[in-house]
């Protein structure tokens, strides 16, 4: 398999950005265009989606991981700021757990440590199902809407239609595997590196006992609540993000 294909923009110390579930590159727009200014911007797409819809996706949450840092050795690129997204975040966490020297700073954004998201607005196997019934389009669709506050009226829906509809009936389905069989919490009090845990009070993916996990766990943890936003805080309240994740990557500690 070859390395994932990556979004990048923008010059200066390494910013490492990854999305979740039935998600890509694309959906990125508005840290692209703040984060660029100061960081070089790399998004992977996922294997199976978005532009690297075309590879096969693994089983695995490892795997997924092992696949970010083989793109980033590609690149060149060793030490790096990272920052995971909901399944993105169990990327970023087992990355964490596998290589930490190479992590300068982790944020983990609308994610939590425990793979069976035992706060999800329909369990993992309800979705396996509905995928199977109803298609992945529908399924992609209906999802993406528990994102946003304002559900299918929200105006960055549509970007997340145009990117979910791009993954592989193979990615959805593996994805939701990698998850039943993932738990990161043991690793969590050995990570050394600053970490900031990021997190919407209206996410219907992970309920609060998933950031709050991560908070208290992880030795020196910092956290940001953003109020009326669902699982998609980048894209409800960008500017409140951005700033927030800014600020704490910028900070001396």
């Amino acid at each position: 398999m070859g390395p994932l294909i990556c979004r990048e923009e923008g010059e200066g110390p390494p910013l490492v950005l990854v999305h979740g579930y039935l998600g890509g590159a694309g959906m990125w727009d508005a840290q692209f265009a703040t984060f660029s200014k100061r960081f070089r911007c790399i998004a992977p797409n996922l294997a199976g989606f978005g532009s690297s819809c075309h590879l096969e996706t693994p089983e695995s949450i490892e795997g997924h991981a092992r696949l970010v840092f083989e793109t980033l050795d590609a690149l060149g690129i060793y030490t790096f700021l990272l920052l995971g997204h909901s399944m993105g975040g169990m990327v970023v966490q087992q990355m964490a757990a596998m290589a930490p020297e190479r992590i300068e700073k982790l944020v983990l954004y609308g994610t939590g440590p425990v793979g069976m998201l035992p706060n999800r607005f329909e369990t993992i196997e309800t979705s396996r199902q509905r995928i199977r019934s109803e298609g992945l389009t529908a399924t992609a669709a209906r999802i993406a809407a528990t994102w946003f506050m304002k559900g299918a009226d929200a105006e960055d829906y549509a970007a997340c239609l145009a990117e979910g509809s791009r993954a592989s009936l193979q990615a959805a389905l593996a994805s939701l595997t990698a998850w039943e069989h993932w738990d990161g919490t043991a690793a969590l009090q050995h990570f050394p590196m600053p970490t900031l845990v990021v997190w919407g009070d209206g996410d219907r993916s992970y309920g609060w006992s998933q950031p709050e996990t991560l908070w208290k766990t992880i030795p020196g943890c910092r956290l940001a609540v953003v109020p009326g936003c669902a699982h998609n805080v980048h894209m409800e309240k960008p500017d409140i993000f951005n700033l927030v994740v800014s600020d704490f990557l910028q900070s001396e500690t």
